[in-house]
């Protein structure tokens, strides 16, 4: 006879704990590694920051711990080592060039990052209720792509116009968007998918969907080109389209949707190379990044993108080594090109355990959404986790020739407060969602002694009646996705 007995579900904070502890290992080792190498001495401040960074996280855990208790044990982790990395970059660029101020600042964007975290999930005690402000979070998300057009408000930097000056500090409010319209998406095709997957004519044995309803890409294309025209940003243009196609994938597992974005995104840059010069320019320096012609050209050559590549060259399979070589020869080599300082430093292969980070971390997000009992979790999971990726593949595509640059940062990375932020609420809100995907099921209510028979839920009994409201998870708005089952006293 089978004996079944009743397991307490693990939460993995103590794993996630330990992690912690190897993250934070990592992060003030190379710390201590540049000072050693740059100054001859360890960093005066080495105990005070390490201190507060390990203080941070130590609180960041016990909000999890509390708050969100069966999240997934590895993105947190992954998240400080990065943070920490990024930190110890930065901090080496400003010893190369005599400024310690970026340092300092990217240290307090860190504490403002983690502290919005956990006030996300100390208030957010359910990812559905989200879905209430489905069109509240299109129309800010729109606002937010916007603002920096406003006159008296945006400022144009580096010859794009996305960032906004308030109180004498420079924000990004497109590093925002891209949380309330991935809200809105998730929200939009969790209620019209049935209308998007209907079938359509096909063409060439593809089944394409029907012209009625395209709109929705269409608009997100149209909103797209004039992110890209007006604000002379293709970065962003390409992260919010690519976000909405990716969604729309998942919503309606049709490989048609994704074929139309991509011929929609590539008609539309090609149009905007031919039709505007900033465009172009990025092209050109793409195609012709070693011909002196544009080496040269002044400004926007691609000198920056040519000395970046022979960076990483230079630190060839196993790197220079944390602070022996010369990152600070690239511009923006502690934002924009922090991928390259760091092929420079750490090589191919330092630069490959990163990258397998930013895989790991991705893919820790896309359990949880495929974990989750409700689709629009499922939608939002996705497609927060879809844009860490997302943006990773475009900055490293930029600055290895593979695409054009962009413009975008390195999540966790970069030196860049907005950036920092907005990534640290992605973090607060894949953790939610995986706490409430991990989460087990309730317990079933005890059954009064005497005959029974099992049945599955939403099954129909001898009399061939379905209990009422029964295949649906608690709280859920689809049927559950495993088969629970309940006993029905006879």
């Amino acid at each position: 006879m089978a004996i079944v007995t009743e397991q307490r579900a693990r939460t993995g904070r103590g794993a996630e704990l330990g992690l912690l502890v190897l993250a934070l290992l990592v992060g003030l080792g190379a710390y201590a590694q540049v000072a050693l190498a740059v100054t001859g001495t360890l960093p005066p401040d080495l105990l005070t920051r390490g201190g507060a960074l390990a203080g941070l996280a130590l609180v960041v855990h016990l909000v999890v711990r509390w708050r969100a208790p069966y999240a997934d044990p590895v993105l947190l982790p992954i998240v400080v080592a990065l943070n920490g990395i990024g930190l110890s970059m930065i901090y080496r660029i400003d010893l190369a060039l005599g400024d310690g101020g970026n340092a300092s600042r990217q240290m307090l964007w860190t504490l403002v990052g983690a502290t919005a975290a956990m006030v996300v999930l100390w208030f957010l005690r359910d990812h559905r209720h989200l879905r209430r402000y489905t069109y509240t979070a299109m129309v800010v998300g729109l606002v937010l792509l916007l603002l920096p057009m406003l006159p008296g408000l945006g400022v144009n930097i580096n010859g794009a116009r996305i960032w906004i000056r308030l109180l004498g500090m420079s924000f990004q409010p497109a590093e925002l968007a891209k949380i309330v319209l991935a809200v809105f998406f998730a929200g939009y095709l969790v209620s019209n998918r049935d209308n998007l997957a209907l079938a359509g004519p096909k063409l060439l044995g593809l089944q394409l969907p029907r012209p009625r309803d395209l709109g929705p890409i269409l608009l997100a294309w149209g909103v797209s080109l004039v992110v890209l025209v007006l604000e002379r940003d293709l970065g962003t243009s390409l992260l919010f389209f690519g976000l909405f196609v990716a969604m729309l994938y998942v919503a309606t597992e049709r490989l048609s949707w994704v074929l139309i974005g991509l011929l929609l995104f590539a008609g539309g840059a090609a149009a905007a190379a031919a039709l505007f010069p900033h465009v172009g320019a990025r092209v050109d320096v793409w195609l012709h990044a070693l011909e002196p012609e544009f080496y040269n050209r002044d400004p926007g050559g691609s000198g920056q993108l040519v000395q970046g590549l022979f960076g990483m060259a230079s630190g060839g399979l196993m790197g220079t080594g944390w602070g022996e070589g010369e990152p600070q020869l690239v511009p923006f080599a502690n934002s924009d090109f922090i991928v390259a300082s760091l092929g420079e430093e750490l090589g191919l292969t330092g630069l490959l355990a990163i990258l397998l980070m930013y895989l790991v971390l991705a893919q820790r997000g896309m359990r949880a959404a495929i974990g989750v009992r409700d689709g629009f979790g499922k939608l939002l999971g996705s497609g927060l986790a879809f844009v860490l990726a997302f943006q990773a593949f475009v900055v490293v595509g930029g600055i290895t020739r593979l695409i054009p640059l962009t413009g975008l940062t390195m999540p966790f990375l970069a030196l860049g407060g907005s950036s920092l932020v907005s990534n640290w609420i992605i973090l607060a809100l894949l953790l939610r969602i995986s706490d409430a995907a991990r989460r087990p099921a309730p317990p079933l209510p005890a059954v009064p002694a005497g005959e029974g028979e099992v049945i599955p839920v939403g099954g129909a009994s001898a009399g061939g009646a379905r209990r009422p409201g029964a295949g649906r998870a608690p709280g859920s708005d689809r049927p559950d996705d495993g088969q629970a089952t309940e006993v029905v006293r006879r």
